[in-house]
């Protein structure tokens, strides 16, 4: 990933913490948000999106759709550069009407991203892209200290 794709990821990133941010959001550091199918739900990404995430997250050996390789006990150890869906994911009720528009707006902007660089367009569960570089022997190399979500 070039600097300059990295830094413009990372700005729609930003966009997005301040859009939840200003929606208010309780996290209670429950880890539900990362037991993917104990709480019925999905991490969708982007390419681009794995592919940074893949450049900063921590060492994983093994990947499955139940949950992310990412979460020690009930926090997040590839935090910094999480993809879009894990920044606007909170169980909190009180912000369920606001997560698909934060998500949906930002989401746009990554495709447009993607577009402007020529980059072909995937979306899938987490899951594949990271199974997929275990296959190819490129897991993420650099541990990150645990932060909560």
């Amino acid at each position: 990933m070039t600097p300059e794709l990295r830094e413009q990821l990372r700005s729609i990133y930003r966009s997005a913490d301040a859009a939840v941010a200003a929606a208010g959001p309780v996290c209670e550091s429950s880890g539900k948000c990362c037991r993917f199918t104990e709480y019925g739900h999905t991490l969708f990404l982007s390419a681009i999106e794995a592919e940074l995430l893949l450049e900063t997250a921590p060492e994983y050996e093994s990947v499955d759709r139940h949950g992310c390789p990412f979460q020690v006990s009930t926090l997040c150890t590839a935090r910094v550069d999480r993809p879009l869906g894990c920044r606007v994911y909170f169980c909190d009720p009180s912000y369920q009407d606001a997560m698909p528009e934060i998500l949906e707006s930002h989401l746009r902007q990554i495709k447009q991203l993607a577009d402007e660089h020529d980059l072909p367009w995937r979306y899938a569960p987490l899951h594949e892209f990271l199974g997929q570089a275990l296959a190819e022997g490129r897991p993420a190399r650099v541990p990150l200290p645990v932060t909560p979500h």
